[in-house]
């Protein structure tokens, strides 16, 4: 079956709102934890490049980095198995399409100070509870937002991936979430003659 033009994206961008919320009401509860990084919250053409996680660009208040990327488009008549099934214009197998999507969201990592000496465990300890708070809200905003941004009668229908840790690298360090999501499909366009 056929995908209307703007599906892939729109899923895309209900993923990265519903991240972006849960991580926004995670700070309101959470005084320590920084909330959606309001200086690169976006979605993005393939893998996300680390270049900024300080939060350092004009205007910027939450440090971080949060991006929706898609990872791949797959045929499926089971969902969640990627289907082997011949298609052709003589058979009617439902086939129908599923995209896998990654979630990153980095923020600062700490490292050496201008004196070359390694980050405290104080510090250390500091990044790996925001660290930790992030790989929860991210989970659950996958867990009990996303599902509601489907008109359909039984929500959106996904499959969570595995979540790691990424990092760190430079002065970056996050979280990666996978799920694939079953879109919704359509008829294919008709011939025009």
């Amino acid at each position: 079956m056929a995908l209307s033009l703007l599906t892939v994206h729109a899923t895309a961008e209900k993923i990265l709102g519903c991240v972006c919320a849960t991580l926004t009401e995670t700070a309101l509860k959470d005084p320590e934890q920084p909330g959606c990084p309001d200086c690169t919250t976006c979605v993005v053409p393939g893998t996300p490049a680390w270049d900024n996680c300080t939060g350092d660009c004009s205007g910027a208040h939450t440090p971080g980095q949060l991006t929706v990327n898609l990872a791949r488009l797959i045929p499926t008549s089971s969902f969640p198995n990627e289907s082997r099934d011949v298609i052709g214009s003589r058979n009617c197998q439902p086939v129908r399409t599923a995209a896998e999507y990654v979630i990153t969201l980095l923020r600062c990592a700490p490292t050496y100070n201008e004196q070359g000496c390694p980050p405290t465990c104080e510090e250390q300890a500091a990044a790996a509870r925001i660290l930790h708070v992030d790989a929860a809200s991210i989970w659950n905003a996958v867990m009990c937002c996303f599902p509601e941004t489907s008109g359909a009668r039984r929500g959106q229908q996904f499959v969570m991936g595995q979540q790691r840790v990424v990092g760190p690298e430079g002065q970056c360090v996050g979280i990666e979430q996978r799920l694939t999501v079953l879109l919704p499909s359509c008829g294919c366009p008709e011939e025009s003659s």
